[in-house]
């Protein structure tokens, strides 16, 4: 299987957002081998580690050097309408980069109408780099409409656009493109309740635009790692969610190695 959304991260390195008093729990550094203590006895196998909210590019050079068997490909973070790609592009395992992301919940709800920022998310798509979309649920319809603009890009919704009022959320969700896919991802730490978001992701998207990410360590302030895992097992039966649509969209290897080059 393959989790499709996961951190790691360093404390005192730029991680300002861990000082919130309700995230005490996980403010602590997270490494590689905490990964594989979470991961033993789950069956994942491949993960995607995606940037962790640091917003600076050395970052990317951290993420990218994670030699881990199991991390397959990383979603580093970049600024679409000022861009870092060129120089990821010479960083060491730079043939694990498969996407991008900004921090576009903290910006303004017209942040995706911007022409600078469609027109560095054309770049990505030309680059052959997913964009996450990691937005509050009233970005969704821009983010939509962001989709539809950039036809070529390929996007995937992070947390399921972290949904908050059901009727809005299920159809701004209706109204996302073909080229965006979704994570089952973040859901225990943003509703009560996730059956319901996640048979409407199912209905609306179909399970080949849907994929499982536990988005560790943050998902534990919630439940366990495996916990994660099984809840949603038991509410989607269909091994394309935790398997071939993380690996299609993501363009991850079928093996180990060798890894696909996304500059060429």
């Amino acid at each position: 299987m393959i989790d499709a959304h996961h951190h790691l991260w360093q404390l005192g390195a730029g991680y300002d957002w861990l000082d919130a008093p309700e995230l005490a729990p996980i403010r602590r550094t997270f490494t590689p081998a905490d990964l594989q203590a979470a991961l033993a006895g789950t069956g994942v196998t491949q993960t995607v580690l995606v940037e962790g909210g640091r917003c600076d590019p050395d970052e990317a050079a951290l993420l990218l050097s994670y030699d881990l068997p199991e991390i397959a490909g990383v979603v580093a973070w970049d600024d679409p309408a000022a861009s870092f790609l060129p120089s990821y592009r010479d960083l060491p395992g730079a043939d694990r980069l498969v996407g991008l992301r900004a921090q576009v919940q903290a910006e303004d709800v017209d942040y995706l109408g911007r022409d600078d920022v469609r027109k560095g998310l054309r770049t990505y798509g030309r680059a052959g780099l997913v964009f996450d979309l990691v937005i509050r649920q009233d970005q969704l319809a821009g983010a939509a409409a962001c989709a539809e603009a950039c036809p070529d890009v390929r996007f995937v919704l992070d947390h399921l656009g972290k949904p908050k009022a059901f009727t809005a959320w299920r159809s701004d969700l209706a109204r996302l493109p073909a080229n965006v896919a979704a994570k089952l991802s973040g859901l225990f730490t943003e509703v009560d309740d996730v059956r319901p978001y996640v048979e409407t992701a199912l209905e609306l998207l179909g399970p080949e635009r849907l994929m499982w990410g536990s988005d560790w360590p943050v998902s534990t302030l919630a439940v366990p790692y495996a916990e994660s895992l099984s809840r949603i097992r038991e509410l989607v039966d269909d091994p394309r969610v935790f398997t071939s649509t993380a690996r299609e969209v993501y363009g991850l290897p079928a093996v180990q190695s060798p890894r696909r080059d996304p500059w060429h």
